[in-house]
């Protein structure tokens, strides 16, 4: 992925990262911008102090009934973070794999707030998606998609979401979701996600597109690893929406 988009072969890009190859300055600005870093950042110091060592020093000199209270109360954030995580279930995936029609049946019988992002972000901009996408761009739309996710966290201890499948490409919002949810990776193959997408009515991105299904493989390659990442992953293909639910939940029982 790094070599696509670095423009760079990967025999190259091994070299590179082996220490065997030449690089140029053009090159380097490339590669940094696919890694979202600056070029100041790529030279920095392999190892920078981060204060660690100091804080065990301080720690170990304290008395041992103050440690065990600072243990317990580190404890008791980190506990309260994982039920706050577990608490909500967020489900990741391209469209048509059937995110929100579970969504919708796992939030009732949890008896919880089913919410879809993408519905969210109408609300907070005030338009529709496709509205969005035209005034501000592809960028715009993962501003609103950042600020509207932080909102729905911060209002929604237990929940289920429903994310546009192109969240994985935004890694701070991504790692954020990560973080907070309970991630749930919803698979078809490609040409069940292309039969449930026309079925629906909605073509979006891929209309008028000779070349769909190739581009539908293609992202679905190169967003696997990133979906991958997700804490659970189950397939739909070839189930009608009750197989496909009781999965689901025997799939969450079992985490």
């Amino acid at each position: 992925m790094l070599a696509q988009e670095a423009d760079v072969s990967e025999r190259h890009l091994a070299q590179l990262e082996s220490g065997d190859g030449n690089i140029s300055v053009v090159l380097l600005q490339r590669i940094a911008a696919a890694l979202s870093v600056t070029m100041s950042e790529i030279f920095a110091a392999d190892s920078e102090p981060d204060g660690s060592s100091g804080v065990l020093q301080i720690f170990e000199r304290l008395p041992a009934k103050r440690r065990a209270e600072i243990l317990a109360q580190i404890q008791s954030e980190l506990d309260g973070d994982r039920r706050k995580r577990e608490g909500r279930i967020a489900l990741i995936g391209l469209r048509g794999a059937g995110k929100s029609t579970l969504g919708a049946q796992l939030a009732a019988e949890r008896k919880v707030p089913f919410v879809e992002l993408d519905r969210e972000i109408e609300k907070d901009a005030g338009m529709d998606l496709g509205e969005v996408f035209s005034l501000y761009g592809h960028a715009g739309y993962r501003r609103f998609e950042k600020r509207t996710l932080e909102r729905v966290l911060a209002s929604n201890d237990r929940a289920v979401i429903s994310v546009g499948g192109g969240v994985v490409s935004e890694r701070e919002t991504y790692e954020r979701l990560l973080r907070s949810c309970y991630t749930v990776w919803v698979k078809a193959q490609p040409e069940e996600h292309m039969a449930r997408v026309v079925a629906q009515g909605d073509l979006r991105a891929m209309a008028e597109n000779e070349q769909a299904m190739d581009d539908l493989r293609e992202i679905l390659t190169a967003r696997e690893p990133l979906y991958g990442m997700a804490d659970l992953q189950f397939e739909t293909s070839g189930d009608s929406v009750d197989q496909s639910f009781y999965k689901l939940k025997r799939a969450l029982a079992g985490r």
